[in-house]
């Protein structure tokens, strides 16, 4: 049986309508900004403060939207499953990499919806649910 880890998420855009992502120190996948909550956090508590701390971007938590939940692999750990509960920032925004993100990288969904090849360094949770789900709202 597969170990499972519960973290928040978030899709976070630019101004040119590209999708954040980071890479973790230590690790090759990029994935949206996130993690685990702390104890007595809620799910929008710690999309909040993942954010801050691994971004520098400040938002109310009452500000994000929901997205959904869904289970993906982990894109980090083996025999792992994430239980992953994803909102959208509103607006649009600047992001530089803080605490343990290595790198950021912006993706032109645009690019995408035109042909382009994905990334094969994405994590699951983007390219099996998110990007789909990007493509059905917009």
């Amino acid at each position: 049986m597969k170990n499972r880890i519960v973290v928040s998420a978030v899709c976070v855009f630019d101004n040119a309508g590209r999708l954040l992502t980071v890479r973790k120190r230590g690790t090759a996948m990029f994935m949206h900004p996130g993690g685990k909550p702390e104890a007595g956090e809620s799910a929008v508590q710690a999309a909040a403060r993942e954010l801050a701390e691994e971004v520098g971007i400040i938002l109310d938590p009452g500000e994000l939207q929901l997205m959904g939940v869904w289970i993906a692999e982990a894109a980090n750990e083996a025999a792992t499953d994430i239980e992953a509960t994803v909102f959208m920032a509103p607006g649009t925004w600047d992001a530089h990499p803080s605490a343990e993100i290595a790198e950021i990288r912006w993706l032109d969904l645009a690019a995408l919806d035109g042909g382009a090849e994905l990334p094969g360094d994405l994590a699951p949770l983007l390219t099996d649910h998110i990007l789909p789900e990007l493509a059905r709202l917009a």
